[in-house]
């Protein structure tokens, strides 16, 4: 019995271990861009503090994509010289420019998602994330979104004290 859970324990641990080191891998291989968001909701009693995020091309997309067919797809980003991303197109397969970027969504209630929205942060720490401007999120080829910090208006990490 004892090392039936002993054995169990180090599977689950080693699957833990196995999901860290997927979401580091894909940190580091692939490029960052931010998308500019507007805090809601920034507290939740049940889970701490957090941050709800809404992005300004999840709602730019809704309103392109709201009599689509499907609940799910890609919308198109172009990105300006600081690699801020604004809304340009729904997806329909053409190729990208340069200078833009594919971004997998999900409509969830009403709600254009793209996978990145919510940020927790240490108790009493809300105050320093109040002033984020940009998201700044890792993009997969295929779209998927990793959200790695908040940035305020000159795009500089926030970094409480």
């Amino acid at each position: 019995m004892k090392s039936a859970f002993l054995v169990t324990s180090a599977l689950v641990l080693a699957a833990l271990n196995g999901i860290v080191i997927q979401k580091e891998q894909f940190i580091q291989s692939h490029d960052s861009l931010y998308l500019e968001l507007a805090p809601a909701d920034p507290r939740s009693l049940m889970q701490g503090d957090y941050m709800a995020l809404n992005y300004s091309v999840s709602n730019e997309a809704r309103s392109n994509a709201w009599n689509k067919e499907t609940e799910n797809g890609y919308f198109v980003v172009a990105l300006d010289d600081r690699r801020i991303g604004r809304f340009r197109r729904i997806d329909a397969g053409q190729p990208l420019a340069n200078n833009e970027q594919r971004i997998r969504y999900r409509v969830r209630n009403w709600r254009v998602r793209i996978g990145a929205e919510s940020f927790f942060f240490q108790e009493g720490h809300g105050p320093a994330y109040a002033k984020a401007k940009y998201g700044e999120l890792k993009v997969s080829p295929d779209g998927e979104c990793l959200l790695v910090g908040l940035r305020d208006a000159d795009l500089k990490p926030i970094k409480p004290e």
